[in-house]
């Protein structure tokens, strides 16, 4: 058994606060690259032009991306050889938190009732999602989700008689539903398959894949292929001015389902795309 103190975990968590807000993941940097010498649009070229300068002078003067520090999603392996001590896996994600939104000057989001709306002020909790694992590794990937794009997001109970195309036809009515309102150019997280709440989490955790990077199974790269075009077909364009890239990527994760249903959620992501990953 493997022993994981949980001020190791704070300790990470902290940084990956501060690596996530202020400097975007270089395949995201690079699927922006793309979008500008494919965007046909002249203002949606400036549109790409400025996040890209806005990225490069936030990684250096390490300051956040964007004012939207969003929730603190974490995806967590935990392998089952590991016990963390001195204290919680929640615990030590929050504390690590509240102290990378206060050192590295994050906008603390974070109200601890939707009725009341009194602000936490140390962006806590932080949404944590445990997997277990074989073996004694512990994985931690971070999601910061703004507001603006998780509040287009969408679910839908589909039967199987509706199928594929109705799928289809939902993912890109809830895109073009979101509009600018989203920021785009979007990442968009599809999640098929499960429960009600399953599918939402897969489509959440479809995000953190390297972007752009197909799914394993010919048929779902082929479906995620398929939903790009349509909804670049839209012709939103960058920041919702118009244009040939409304989406960066599509990624779509899967799970077994009850025979009568067909769950489909759509979780999408802002331009302000921001993940990172530690391995303990």
């Amino acid at each position: 058994m493997r022993e994981v103190p949980a001020e190791t975990i704070t300790r990470v968590v902290r940084e990956l606060c501060i690596e996530a807000n202020t400097c975007l993941r270089e395949d995201h940097l690079s699927a922006l690259r793309r979008a500008f010498e494919e965007e046909r649009s002249p203002l949606g070229r400036e549109v790409i032009r400025q996040l890209l300068e806005n990225a490069r002078v936030a990684c250096s003067e390490r300051v956040a991306f964007c004012q939207d520090t969003g929730y603190a999603v974490f995806f967590v392996e935990l392998g089952q050889e590991v016990r963390i001590t001195g204290g919680t896996l929640q615990q030590a994600v929050d504390e690590g938190v509240r102290q990378g939104y206060r050192e590295g000057y994050l906008r603390k989001s974070i109200v601890e009732s939707p009725l009341r709306r009194d602000n936490t002020g140390d962006n806590t909790p932080a949404i944590v999602y445990c997997e277990p694992v074989p073996g004694e590794r512990l994985r931690m990937t971070m999601l910061v989700k703004g507001a603006g794009c998780d509040n287009a997001s969408a679910i839908k109970m589909l039967t199987p008689a509706e199928g594929v195309e109705a799928m289809k036809c939902f993912v890109v009515e809830t895109v073009e539903r979101a509009g600018p309102n989203a920021s785009p150019p979007l990442t968009v997280g599809v999640g098929l398959g499960g429960t009600f709440e399953k599918a939402a989490m897969l489509a959440k955790k479809a995000l953190v894949r390297t972007s752009g990077e197909p799914h394993p199974d010919p048929e779902v790269a082929a479906l995620e292929r398929e939903l790009l075009r349509e909804i670049n077909a839209t012709g939103i364009g960058p920041a919702g001015y118009g244009g040939t890239v409304t989406a960066l990527a599509v990624h779509i994760e899967t799970h077994p389902t009850h025979i009568a249903a067909f769950p489909v959620a759509v979780n999408i992501d802002c331009h302000s795309h921001r993940v990172r990953e530690a391995v303990l």
